[in-house]
């Protein structure tokens, strides 16, 4: 049998965080990637889109489909899927106040026989990815034939909360009623759904269209008790509608986050002086009725993700002048940007610069310029994404996204880091480290670990928490205590493995560590402010036979068929870890 060392830190966990963190801004390279940046796509179902390919899929063929595609996303690098759940005043998961959607079953009101949305969310968050329900607030279909809506449609109870514009039928945003029954709607899948965020793109007010008016006279004379000009009364409504349901999603399930994606331009500088030195047509402030900042400045939302789907030469709005003026304009929430590979795929002579195959990864370096402003991106769409549109889908997943990355935190949702692993366990058998250890007690804000982070130092590197270099794997809290299995460490190298918890805001815990030993099991506990039932560790496949370490002894004899191993270990001197760990 072998020997068990046991490794006991000479400081405390607070000193051990305090070197971790010290000496990770003063070693990190300057070409590092960023270690947390969210990597989001977006998946639509609206005619679809993205998923399910085509309406009238079996359960079976819709699950395939979704595992698939999350598969390729994960290779990709994506952290984040935000999935389009109510496209049109419909669901795609069960629910007693919506129909199901037509793009399930090429019916609406058709059941597909399964409730999608928990599997949505299960295979979604088993490959360690954020899952944004993604809400359409005011669409109710895509045409004007109420003949095709299913009898529990909202127009069918209620045709008075409707407006007609642009071939389409639509929530009147100014009515209380309508507002009340989108926060219903939503919610609903808060409560009963373990979403990590609420998500609305675009639409508010619709796109103005030649030669059309919207008719919400009588709304406007009803509920306007401050007598506010149009533009402005029709703004308070949006406002009215976010501020509200910020303020019941928070209240409902603190962790789950609320995030808009506007169109790219607020205002224009010509038209309003905190506006961007744009010549947009379309600016959500002006047109679309949606005061986007306004909602950062007042702590409404959570995050916001501008379409910014030009390029860096489009005269009207160049990417690099938005980025800048959005990175001004934040106000302390976090800032994504919203990427358009789909346009790599278009045909266009209105923005040649998109047939540049290096245009794409240009602008995520832009973002990546600006460190503490802009926080990462999300891709639309999937199915672009997918198509790998000049090679822009290899570049991502074999450069910028090689290495895996944490989402950002939110200190405003939760600030306060999980307890630290404990009972961490290395069994070296070449030649493959195998690591197990077991969650810690959970924290003084009432959350567990979410995941666990593993990295690994070989001799002569410098232990830094900030360089995602180092991280060997992002390990999903189970039923089972959790378990690494390192095949890629080198016989005949010392390395250093750290693990720390994250909780599902992505707070990141102190770290817990052990040092390799040649021929040696090492275990390594963090200091336990109180204990947990031990979780069961997984079975694992049985590693080889290891030879014996350089300068060990064996004997062996048979007695009745049984080998008996006796090992000493030659007392070495402190290598490095040793020496700055106190291993």
């Amino acid at each position: 049998m072998m020997q068990v060392v046991t490794t006991r830190c000479r400081w405390g966990t607070g000193m051990i965080m305090l070197v971790w963190l010290l000496l990770s801004g003063a070693v990190q390279a300057q070409d590092a990637p960023p270690k947390r940046e969210l990597r989001g796509v977006w998946i639509a179902s609206v005619a679809n889109i993205d998923w399910p390919s085509r309406s009238g899929l079996t359960a079976d063929q819709q699950r395939n489909e979704y595992r698939r595609m999350l598969d390729r996303q994960q290779r990709t690098g994506i952290n984040a899927v935000f999935v389009q759940v109510r496209p049109a005043a419909d669901a795609f998961y069960r629910s007693g106040l919506e129909p199901w959607s037509k793009w399930l079953m090429g019916q609406q009101g058709k059941d597909p026989g399964y409730d999608p949305l928990p599997f949505l969310i299960d295979e979604a968050h088993k490959r360690g990815m954020e899952f944004h329900a993604w809400f359409n607030p005011y669409r109710a279909s895509q045409d004007t034939l109420t003949r095709r809506l299913a009898a529990t449609h909202a127009y069918r109870q209620h045709p008075e909360w409707f407006l007609r514009y642009g071939g389409k039928l639509l929530f009147n945003p100014g009515l209380p009623e309508v507002r009340q029954r989108i926060t219903e709607v939503i919610l609903d899948v808060v409560r009963r759904y373990d979403i990590d965020g609420v998500h609305f793109d675009d639409y508010f007010y619709p796109y103005p269209e030649a030669g059309q008016t919207l008719h919400d006279e009588a709304a406007f004379a009803q509920f306007n008790p401050d007598h506010l000009a149009l533009a402005d009364w029709r703004r308070q409504n949006v406002n009215l509608l976010i501020e509200g349901l910020s303020r019941e999603i928070h209240a409902t399930k603190r962790w789950v986050k609320f995030g808009i994606s506007p169109f790219g331009v607020w205002m224009n500088r010509s038209a309003h002086p905190e506006g961007s030195d744009t010549r947009a047509g379309q600016p959500t402030y002006a047109n679309l009725y949606a005061d986007t900042r306004l909602w950062l400045q007042r702590g409404w939302i959570d995050y916001i993700v501008p379409q910014l789907y030009w390029s860096s030469n489009f005269r009207l709005a160049p990417y690099p002048v938005l980025v800048e003026w959005w990175s001004r304009n934040h106000f302390g929430r976090h800032l994504y940007i919203g990427q358009a590979p789909y346009r790599m795929l278009e045909n266009t002579r209105g923005d040649t610069t998109w047939r540049n195959p290096r245009e794409l990864m240009r602008q995520i370096r832009l973002n990546r310029s600006y460190p503490t402003e802009v926080g990462g991106s999300v891709f639309f769409s999937s199915k672009s994404l997918l198509a790998n549109p000049l090679h822009v889908t290899d570049s991502l997943q074999q450069n910028a996204f090689r290495y895996p990355a944490l989402v950002p935190i939110m200190p405003w949702l939760d600030a306060v880091p999980p307890r630290p692993a404990q009972q961490l366990v290395l069994i070296r058998t070449p030649p493959a480290v195998t690591l197990t250890w077991q969650p810690g007690p959970t924290a003084a804000d009432g959350d567990d670990a979410w995941y666990f982070v593993v990295y690994r130092f070989a001799e002569g590197e410098t232990p830094s928490p900030d360089d995602p270099r180092h991280i060997l794997a992002l390990v999903p809290r189970t039923a089972y205590a959790p378990t690494l299995i390192d095949t890629t460490a080198l016989t005949g190298v010392e390395y250093a493995y750290y693990v720390t918890a994250v909780d599902r805001l992505h707070n990141e815990s102190a770290p817990v560590h052990v040092v390799t030993r040649k021929g040696a099991i090492m275990v390594a506990q963090a200091p336990q402010p109180a204990t947990v039932p031990a979780l069961p560790i997984p079975p694992a496949p049985a590693p080889p036979t290891p030879k014996p370490a350089t300068g060990t002894k064996v004997k062996t004899k048979t007695e009745a068929g049984t080998i008996k191993k006796k090992t000493k270990l030659k007392k070495r001197r402190k290598g490095f870890f040793g020496r700055l760990f106190g291993g």
